[in-house]
């Protein structure tokens, strides 16, 4: 359900913006919290150049909008907050094969019927819905043996956290500095290739991405993973 009370409703509120119009995507595909770190889109394992992809939970569409005129991909970008999806617009419109929707993940899945050759999600819907019923969804919507790559919160991030099985309480940071809890599936490696393999996939590939400044720490989770 789409509320104005969801946390991220009040996050894109708060995150700054460049001015409404026309801008040129970025130079890279990004998959963590600092720029310029991971494989960017060679994390699909295959040209993508005509190739109908998805993206659960674009935020203001920058990768979305570069696959689609870099990478030469046809680009559907969901998010649930309109507020994203009018910012993704204004920005990246005019950048043929992108097409941008207000909904909710789930809901795309369940009602849409297009199949897609590769679906990503950059902390976005996965790890925030349940995988027993996110994947499956993902499943059916997926042409065999096509990629499902997706980036996560490492659970080894800090000390204090150990991965589960069980949604976790995590802290959503706001610009202004206030903080609200919301769920998160915290899995660590085994686990989500467990979980995958419950619903027709297999683990392909990992990386953990770091904070170049703290290289020691992982901050992020990247798996690609192969519909079977």
């Amino acid at each position: 359900m789409i509320t104005l009370t969801s946390p991220w409703q009040a996050y894109a509120a708060q995150t700054p913006h460049k001015d409404d119009g026309p801008h040129s995507p970025p130079a890279r595909f990004e998959w963590g919290t600092h720029r310029w770190t991971g494989p960017g889109n060679d994390a699909f394992g295959r040209d993508l150049c005509r190739r109908t992809v998805l993206e659960l939970g674009c935020g203001a569409g920058h990768n979305a909008a570069y696959l689609a005129d870099q990478a030469g991909a046809h680009v559907t970008a969901v998010d649930m907050i309109d507020l994203q999806i009018r910012r993704a617009r204004s920005y990246y419109e005019h950048i043929s094969r992108l097409t941008l929707f207000t909904c909710e993940a789930m809901r795309f899945l369940r009602y849409g019927t297009d199949v897609y050759d590769a679906v990503y999600s950059v902390f976005g819907a996965v790890g925030l819905i349940d995988p027993a019923i996110l994947l499956p969804a993902i499943h059916a919507r997926l042409n065999r043996h096509r990629p499902l790559v997706f980036s996560v919160p490492h659970p080894a991030r800090s000390a204090h956290r150990r991965a589960s099985d069980l949604p976790q309480t995590t802290f959503l940071t706001f610009p202004d500095g206030t903080r609200r809890a919301l769920p998160r599936w915290e899995l660590d490696l085994s686990k989500w290739s467990t979980v995958l393999a419950r619903s027709g996939f297999r683990l392909s590939q990992s990386w953990e991405l770091h904070n170049p400044a703290k290289p020691a720490v992982p901050t992020t989770l990247l798996i690609n993973a192969r519909r079977l």
